[in-house]
């Protein structure tokens, strides 16, 4: 006997149509992957105006301060190797085969690879500062605060954070940016 299938319930309905959203937002994402201009040029337009709005509106200054926490810790991320050369030397010590990056050119070339590769960098970057923006619009989030604290103290903790990353970077020979490199080409230089 062919016994007629139950309605599709309510719950199984917003499921599927969450599912059909959720694939075309992520076919969008992967459609932009190679426009990384164009990409972080959105996001620079995006903070510019989340900027605005917090200038006009003299407020949401802690919204502001998490959000420049935040992306300084998403900038640290994207600075620093997925395989920390420290750690690795460490636990080589603890053995007794003591490793590091190769200083000569009999040793094994091993590329920077980032714990947090540009794209998630990206993302994570404009999807904190879209939150942020919406963030300002509640007046639940407009907390009292001397602004000029928060500076001050963001600028010391963004110099003493980039200082000790600049020194495991001198340390460990890393470099995390590929402008500057020398490029070769097939047939040599």
């Amino acid at each position: 006997m062919d016994a007629l299938e139950p309605e599709q319930t309510p719950f199984a309905a917003v499921t599927a149509q969450t599912s059909r959203f959720t694939r075309q937002y992520q076919a969008y994402l992967d459609k932009s992957t190679p426009y990384v201009t164009y990409r972080w040029a959105g996001t620079g337009a995006l903070l510019l105006i989340f900027a605005l709005r917090i200038v006009l509106a003299r407020g949401w200054y802690i919204v502001c301060y998490s959000l420049a926490i935040y992306l300084l810790n998403l900038f640290l991320a994207f600075l620093q190797p997925k395989f920390d050369p420290s750690i690795e030397q460490d636990e080589g010590m603890e053995d007794g085969s003591a490793g590091g990056l190769p200083t000569r050119k009999d040793e094994e070339f091993r590329p920077f690879i980032r714990r947090l590769p540009e794209f998630k960098f990206w993302y994570s970057g404009t999807r904190a500062i879209a939150i942020g923006f919406l963030c300002t619009w509640f007046s639940v989030f407009d907390v009292p605060v001397f602004w000029p604290v928060l500076v001050v103290y963001w600028l010391i903790l963004f110099c003493l954070t980039m200082r000790r990353q600049i020194q495991h970077m001198i340390k460990y020979r890393y470099v995390p940016f590929t402008f500057g490199k020398a490029k070769y080409n097939r047939n040599g230089r």
